[in-house]
């Protein structure tokens, strides 16, 4: 079992969060959180109250609430606790809207992410929107309690005061964090920091992408000399590469979010990251989504998850069982994943596939293809697709996780290689060194490779398209492929299609208006405001 601070101080912390806060949606069910009798004196009264927090902030990307993955509400109603993970949620828009992943079930609103069809009124839309703007609360609401000025009121000095001054920092790299998924997702989200009444009578303002982007960036900056040095800080807690990896992310999307590209300083915080020397690639591929991923020195960020004391059915609990077949057959053993059966859920369209050379070679491949077709005739059939092997409930040695519902494995948020392919990305686009570029490829390529030259590239090879491909490759079902098809002018055009885009089998080109989702009707109606998003 992990031992990290989040699990530490998050048990018993589920009554936190509702007895102080509400979200910036004013009266959508969704967004209602459950009230309990604690106020912020009591909760705040000391160090231990800040951390407890501190630590309920850091959950809000893991669990749902604190009455266990079956009570029936959870931090946000309206909607089941499992679905409105921030993982699952996240990797539903992320993945299930592209060429990675297909789901099985008919659940309203599951089938619309691929077939690009969601709508304003979609309970999945509402719940992922809903969920983002609960953590920044989360987040505002610690921020409110923490400045200097109540500190010294409650009289913590000495290392408490050191040590909430950088949980204060942390905080707003995390809020910095769902600001920037708001940012990618919806585009123009209601906007609240520390300085806005929580819980009050004014609907919070709607901010533009432009100035959202710019916030950000600003927040990422301004926190870098109180955050912990790379790799300094406990487990499972942000660090100054945690927030440059950030930076870098939102300089490589800048002209999406701005029409500015910012490819050189997307260079220079990712290589800020890699010169640390704090960061190197996991030897084996497979191992950085095994239990036991919370030593994989290449994890720059983690959301993380134990089987005992973070239950949800999202996350990875949901990575790993819904990977795996509700049958289990001579193709499908549930225990080789260190679980007690799957959900058949979610595969692959033939793309993904296509997209590995050589699938022998490349230990990145692996792919269940017995008993499944390539192709996907149908979306709800899980035998439509081949289904890949990411996440497992064992560990780099093969031991089950300490719970065969619920996942012991972390998700990686952050990671070196992304950071890599990163790099090469901005500098093909002309923000840094390509033949540094080419070396951070090829040492990706190479770990692929069972850490031999076999699978390395010439400059020559080193294209935009061929980046984009190995992104797919090396990150393939963790969460990025969304935000990467929009850069790369993909998502939405007819120029790339995958299996069943737009609702057709083949695919078919969709209006640009799908580059964002759309502001929840029930939002809408009641903050005055907010504009719903072109094209809803």
């Amino acid at each position: 079992m992990k031992t990290s601070y989040i699990f530490r101080r998050t048990l018993g912390l589920g009554l936190v969060a509702g007895s102080l806060l509400a979200t910036t949606s004013c009266n959508d069910d969704l967004d209602r959180v459950p009230t309990y009798d604690l106020n912020t004196e009591s909760v705040y009264k000391d160090a231990e109250g800040y951390q407890r927090v501190a630590a309920k902030v850091y959950s809000g990307f893991a669990v749902t609430g604190g009455q266990g993955p079956d009570a029936t509400t959870g931090d946000i109603l309206g909607i089941d606790q499992g679905t409105s993970d921030y993982v699952r949620s996240l990797w539903s828009a992320q993945e299930l809207t592209t060429d990675e992943a297909v789901i099985q079930w008919g659940d309203p609103g599951v089938q619309d992410w691929h077939n690009m069809n969601w709508t304003s009124s979609g309970v999945l839309i509402r719940g992922l929107y809903s969920r983002i703007l609960y953590e920044v609360t989360l987040c505002n609401g610690f921020l409110a309690q923490a400045t200097d000025a109540n500190l010294s009121s409650r009289g913590i000095t000495g290392a408490d005061l050191t040590n909430i001054q950088r949980l204060r920092a942390e905080v707003r790299f995390l809020r910095a964090l769902a600001y920037y998924h708001a940012l990618d997702l919806f585009g123009n989200p209601p906007f609240a920091t520390e300085n806005d009444e929580i819980g009050g009578t004014t609907p919070p303002r709607q901010t533009t992408r432009a100035e959202l982007f710019t916030y950000i960036e600003s927040e990422l900056k301004a926190i870098d000399a109180d955050l912990a040095a790379p790799g300094q800080n406990l487990y499972g807690r942000a660090d100054k590469a945690a927030a440059w990896t950030l930076l870098a992310k939102l300089y490589l999307n800048a002209k999406v979010y701005t029409g500015t590209e910012r490819n050189a300083d997307c260079a220079t915080y990712a290589k800020r990251v890699i010169d640390s020397g704090v960061y190197s690639l996991t030897p084996q591929y497979k191992n950085l989504f095994r239990t036991d991923n919370n030593t994989s020195k290449e994890v720059i960020f983690p959301i993380v998850y134990d089987g005992k004391l973070t239950q949800t059915y999202g996350g990875t609990t949901f990575l790993t069982h819904a990977a795996v077949s509700g049958t289990a057959n001579s193709f499908w053993n549930p225990a080789s994943y260190g679980i007690n059966g799957g959900w058949g859920g979610i595969r692959t369209t033939p793309r993904l596939y296509q997209q590995f050379p050589d699938t022998a070679a490349d230990s990145r491949a692996k792919f269940v293809t017995g008993g499944q077709s390539l192709e996907v005739t149908s979306q709800t059939t899980f035998t439509d697709g081949y289904v890949p092997i990411k996440f497992k409930n064992i560990s780099s040695a093969g031991k089950p996780g300490s719970d065969l519902v619920f996942v012991d494995t972390d998700f990686p948020m952050f990671r070196l290689a992304d950071v890599y392919l990163m790099y090469a990305e901005a500098a093909l686009r002309g923000g840094g060194d390509q033949a540094l570029a080419l070396t951070y490829m090829n040492r990706v390529r190479a770990r692929a490779f069972n850490n031999a030259p076999a699978g390395n590239i010439t400059a020559s090879q080193l294209t935009l398209d061929f980046i984009l491909n190995e992104r797919s490759r090396e990150l393939y079902w963790e969460a990025t492929r969304r935000t990467d098809l929009i850069r790369f002018e993909r998502f939405t055009t007819g120029s790339y299609l995958w299996a069943w885009k737009g609702g057709v089998a083949g695919g078919r080109a969709v209006d640009d208006s799908r580059r964002l989702f759309p502001i929840p009707a029930a939002d809408l109606s009641v903050n005055p405001n907010l504009t719903q998003n072109p094209g809803y």
